[in-house]
C-alpha cells in the first residue's frame, strides 16, 4: 500500500517500532516498578499505592497462583471494576506466566458461563458485588480456585471497613452469595508470600490476554493477544505521546474500566511505563462523585468515550474544575461527535483528540496528532508500523475519499480467536490485513475518517445512511443530551431512520427535531420516527447499544 499518510505524519514520531528491548510485559512492568519505585502508581478512593508496593503485592499474587500449581499458559479470570485489587491481580497473573481473561462485572450468568467455559479458566478473582452471578454458573466451569474480594479490601482497616459497610448495608449492592471454596484477596496474598515466587521465563510470542469481544461478527470470542501484540501497541502509543508527556510527572484519570482493552493498554500499561499517577474511578456513572474526585488532583491526561465526555459537560459542576494542568484528552471506543468536541475545548481549553482501534488490534491503530487544536472529525493517522487499507466487499482497495471497510495490518494485530480457526480465517484477508467491520475512508493527507459499523448501516431507498452522521446532526440541537439512530422496516423505502433522544429541553418535540434535521441532512437521511427516552442502553464503557434499541423497536 502506498503510504501517502507519511506526508502529514508527525516528524518526531518513528515510522517503525522496535520492541526487542521488551521481552515480555512482565519485563516492562518490573522495569517501571524499579525506575519509579517510590512514586505513586495508583490512587483509589483516597488510598495510594506506590510502584514498590504494587511490585510487592503482584509478586505475592503470583506466588499464590504458583502455590495452587497453576502453570504457564493457564487462564485466570478477573472480574472487578477499577479497584487496587485489579492491577495487583493483573500483573501477578502475568508474572506467574498465566493468561489474563478479563470479565465484565455486569455480565449475566449466561454471558459469564460462556466466557469461563470457553477460556477454560482455572481461577477467578471477583468483587463480592457479583459473586452471586458466579455462584450460579460455577459448577459448569473449570474454575477450581475463587477469590472473592470486597470493594474496600485494599483501602486500609478503617476506610476499607467504612466502604464495605456502605456498599453492603447502605447501598445494598451485595446480593447474598455462597461459594464455600472462596477466599478473600488478603488471604491469597498472604499465602503467596509464604509460598514465595519463582520467575517464569516468558517470550514475546506467549499469550498474555484472552480479551473477549463480539468481534466483527458473531458470538463473544477470545482475541488472543500475545506479549508482543501488547508490547507493540504500548510502544506505538508511547511513540505518539512521547513528545508531550513527562516521565514520572503525569497524572491520568482512569474512568473507563481497566478490563476493557482501551484503558488496559492506554491507561494501565502505557502510562505505567512512564511512571504516571493513575486515579482509579470505580463507578464513572456516578458523575457527581467522579467530578468531586477529579477536583482533588492536578490531572494532566484524560481518556474517555463520547458519552462520558458528554455526561461530564452536561453536569453544572464540571465547568468549575481547574483545568490548568490538563494537556491531553483522548477519545476512543466510539465516534466522538463534533458538537461534544467543540464544547470540550471551550470548557477545558484542551482539544479532544480522536483515536481508533478495536480489541483485535490491542487496540490502537490510528491516532490524531497531539498538536492539533481543532476537531477535524478524523480518527487519526496510522500509528508506527501500522498499515491501513480501505477495501470493498471483495477485498480490493478503493480510491481516496471513497468509503470502504477499514482493514489493518501491524504487529499489534491479534494472533487470532481462541479455539476458532474458522472465525480467524473469516476476519483476515489473505495478505494479513484484518477486516474491522468498520466503514471509513482515507483523505489525500492520509487521515482516516470513520463512517460507521458496516452492520449498522441503514438502507433507505437504496441509499446508504450511517447512524453516526444522523446522530451528530441531531446532537447539534441545543435541546438534546444524547441520541441514537437505527434503521426500522418501512413499506415504502425498505428502511427508515428512527432516532431515540434524551432531552435537555423538556419542551422539545418531534416536529421541531425533524425540522432541525432537515436543515443539516439530505432528505433521505432525515429521521422519520422519533422516540424520547429518559436514558439509552449502554455497554460497560458507555457505548450506546443500538442492537438493544433495534430489538425493542
Amino acid at each position: 500500500m502506498e503510504k501517502i499518510w507519511l506526508q502529514s505524519y508527525p516528524a518526531e514520531i518513528p515510522a517503525e517500532i522496535d520492541i526487542d528491548h521488551i521481552p515480555s510485559l512482565v519485563a516492562l512492568f518490573e522495569d517501571a516498578c524499579k525506575k519509579f519505585a517510590d512514586k505513586v502508581a495508583y490512587i483509589s478512593m483516597g488510598k495510594e499505592m506506590t510502584y514498590r508496593q504494587l511490585d510487592d503485592e503482584a509478586r505475592a499474587f503470583a506466588g499464590w497462583l504458583q502455590s495452587l500449581g497453576l502453570k504457564k499458559g493457564e487462564r485466570v479470570a478477573l472480574m472487578m471494576p477499577n479497584l487496587l485489587q485489579y492491577p495487583v491481580a493483573l500483573f501477578g497473573t502475568l508474572r506467574a506466566g498465566c493468561v489474563v481473561v478479563n470479565c465484565n462485572p455486569l455480565y449475566t450468568p449466561r454471558e459469564l458461563e460462556h466466557q469461563l467455559k470457553d477460556s477454560g479458566a482455572a481461577a477467578i478473582v471477583i468483587v463480592e458485588n457479583f459473586a452471586h452471578t458466579l455462584q450460579q454458573v460455577l459448577p459448569t466451569t473449570a474454575i477450581r480456585h475463587v477469590v472473592v474480594t470486597p470493594m474496600g479490601e485494599m483501602l486500609g482497616t478503617v476506610k476499607g471497613a467504612l466502604v464495605n459497610l456502605v456498599v453492603r448495608h447502605v447501598k445494598k449492592l451485595v446480593p447474598a452469595w455462597n461459594i464455600p471454596v472462596a477466599i478473600n484477596f488478603a488471604s491469597a496474598l498472604a499465602a503467596g508470600r509464604r509460598h514465595g515466587f519463582q520467575t517464569v521465563p516468558l517470550t514475546q510470542g506467549d499469550l498474555a490476554f484472552l480479551q473477549y469481544t463480539g468481534g466483527t461478527t458473531g458470538i463473544s470470542k477470545g482475541a488472543m493477544l500475545t506479549h508482543a501484540n501488547i508490547a507493540s501497541n504500548v510502544t506505538q502509543a508511547y511513540n505518539w505521546i512521547h513528545p508531550v508527556v513527562r516521565e514520572g510527572e503525569e497524572f491520568i484519570i482512569t474512568a473507563l474500566p481497566l478490563y476493557h482493552i482501551f484503558a488496559l493498554t492506554a491507561n494501565c500499561l502505557t502510562f505505567l511505563m512512564i511512571g504516571a499517577r493513575n486515579l482509579l474511578i470505580a463507578n464513572p456513572r456516578d458523575i457527581p462523585n467522579f467530578i468531586k474526585e477529579w477536583g482533588k488532583y492536578p490531572v494532566t491526561v484524560f481518556t474517555g468515550v463520547n458519552t462520558l465526555f458528554n455526561a461530564l459537560l452536561n453536569h453544572a459542576e464540571f465547568s468549575k474544575l481547574d483545568f490548568s494542568t490538563m494537556r491531553v484528552t483522548l477519545g476512543g471506543g466510539m465516534a466522538v461527535q463534533g458538537p461534544v468536541a467543540e464544547r470540550w475545548l471551550k470548557v477545558t481549553g484542551t482539544p479532544l483528540l480522536q483515536a481508533y482501534g478495536l480489541t483485535e488490534t490491542s487496540p490502537a491503530a490510528t491516532i490524531n496528532p497531539l498538536d492539533m487544536k481543532d476537531f477535524n472529525g478524523a480518527i487519526g493517522l496510522p500509528i508506527s508500523s501500522t498499515e491501513v487499507s480501505i477495501r470493498d466487499d471483495i477485498g480490493v482497495e478503493v480510491p481516496l475519499n471513497q468509503v470502504g471497510e477499514i482493514c489493518i495490518r501491524g504487529p499489534q494485530v491479534m494472533k487470532g480467536y481462541w479455539q476458532r480457526p474458522d472465525e480467524t480465517a473469516n476476519v483476515f484477508h489473505p495478505d494479513g490485513f484484518l477486516r474491522t467491520g468498520d466503514m471509513g475512508y482515507m483523505d489525500k493527507k492520509g487521515f482516516i475518517f470513520l463512517v460507521d459499523r458496516k452492520k449498522d448501516m441503514i438502507l433507505v431507498s437504496g441509499f446508504n445512511v450511517y447512524p453516526n452522521e444522523v446522530e451528530e446532526a441531531v446532537a447539534m440541537h441545543p435541546g438534546v443530551i444524547d441520541v441514537a439512530a437505527i434503521g426500522v422496516a418501512d413499506e415504502h423505502s425498505g428502511e427508515a431512520v428512527k432516532i431515540f433522544v434524551v432531552r435537555k429541553d423538556p419542551t422539545l418535540n418531534e416536529r421541531a427535531l425533524i425540522e432541525h434535521c432537515r436543515t443539516v441532512l439530505t432528505g433521505y437521511k432525515v429521521p422519520k420516527h422519533v422516540e424520547f427516552r429518559d436514558d439509552l442502553p449502554r455497554t460497560n464503557v458507555g457505548k450506546i447499544l443500538r442492537r438493544a434499541l433495534k430489538e425493542a423497536a
